[in-house]
């Protein structure tokens, strides 16, 4: 049987002392990828604000790079107490059963940044995080990681040039059925491998932003970007709900307060990293950068729209019309 190590305020919880309270609360917060990313920066400063606004009552605890728990095995971590805090992809509450976060995969459902925020700050965004809590989950904030553009090693402009292209994607029905819509054939493969399968021809190209594009070097094995903005890659900072609801509610207010000054400024670093990546690949004279004309924009919205009737049953009709709803809203 695996031995888990709850913090502080688990401990006081289960045993009952209030008293405990006067000790140090430990948060451990887990995370995938390496601090100089904008969900390593994003915990950076959480951690620096937390201890701030708790007067050192609080002590955040920043594990990067997996340093914990393999990918797969950090939600059942945070479910035990093990890590009281993650903030993984979207696409990680699927595997629970919560598949309407899958929603964030639809292609074009998010047409701009502004009619992204009014899913992710209002109703629907709390709707979905409510969803989590059955599974000892509470949802905190969604931080960013940005819009996907397209890549390939052939001339890439319009919908039909896909055809048969080898696309790389996260494991995602969702995505899988969005690349069949083009004539693509998706190809699920861990991040961490897509270099060297784009180098040796096993895939043909990807999707995924700017700022990851360019800080694993695709630009260097790929001949040509897109940019689609078709998708999104999003991130939802979530905590063990046990452990949070047992928190004292001063103590619980400023980490709430904490995590929203975070959020603003993850979400605001992610759009520069990949404003500035975009702009470096261009100087970097190895891709060809291209935005697509009006009419294949619309080419490709129209051949994806099959995905929606394809996901809704998968999804949730209720939860698509949801955004569309908050999407279109003036």
């Amino acid at each position: 049987m695996k031995r888990f190590v709850f913090g502080a305020v688990m401990a006081a919880a289960l045993i009952g002392a209030p008293a405990a309270f006067a000790q140090q609360i430990v948060i451990k917060f887990s995370h995938v990828t390496t601090p100089d990313t904008p969900k390593g920066m994003g915990a950076e400063r959480f951690k620096a604000l937390a201890e701030k606004f708790t007067n050192g009552k609080v002590k955040v605890e920043i594990y990067p790079n997996s340093q914990l728990y393999k990918d797969k095995e950090e939600m059942e971590a945070l479910q035990l107490g093990a890590v009281q805090m993650l903030a993984p992809s979207l696409a990680k509450f699927g595997p629970l059963g919560v598949r309407e976060f899958e929603v964030f995969d639809l292609p074009y459902i998010f047409p701009n940044k502004d009619a992204l925020r009014r899913v992710t700050d209002g109703k629907v965004g709390k709707a979905l995080f409510a969803k989590l809590e059955p599974k000892g989950i509470k949802g905190l904030a969604y931080w960013d990681n940005g819009f996907k553009i397209m890549s390939a090693n052939t001339p890439i402009a319009k919908p039909t040039d896909f055809q048969g292209l080898k696309m790389r994607i996260q494991s995602s029905k969702v995505l899988d059925a969005q690349f069949r819509a083009i004539g693509a054939l998706p190809q699920v493969m861990a991040f961490s491998e897509v270099y060297q399968a784009m180098q040796t021809g096993v895939v043909d190209g990807s999707e995924n932003t700017p700022s990851n594009m360019y800080t694993q070097k695709h630009y260097e094995v790929q001949k040509y970007a897109l940019v689609t903005n078709h998708g999104y890659i999003g991130y939802a900072v979530i905590v063990n709900k046990r452990f949070w609801d047992g928190l004292p509610a001063d103590v619980r207010t400023q980490l709430e307060k904490a995590m929203a000054e975070a959020t603003t400024y993850a979400n605001s670093i992610s759009q520069s990293e990949n404003d500035d990546a975009l702009e470096a690949m261009k100087k970097s004279g190895k891709i060809q950068i291209s935005t697509p004309t009006p009419e294949a924009t619309a080419a490709f919205r129209k051949a994806m729209e099959v995905v929606y009737t394809e996901m809704g049953s998968r999804i949730g009709k209720e939860t698509i019309d949801a955004v569309l709803k908050e999407t279109k809203a003036n």
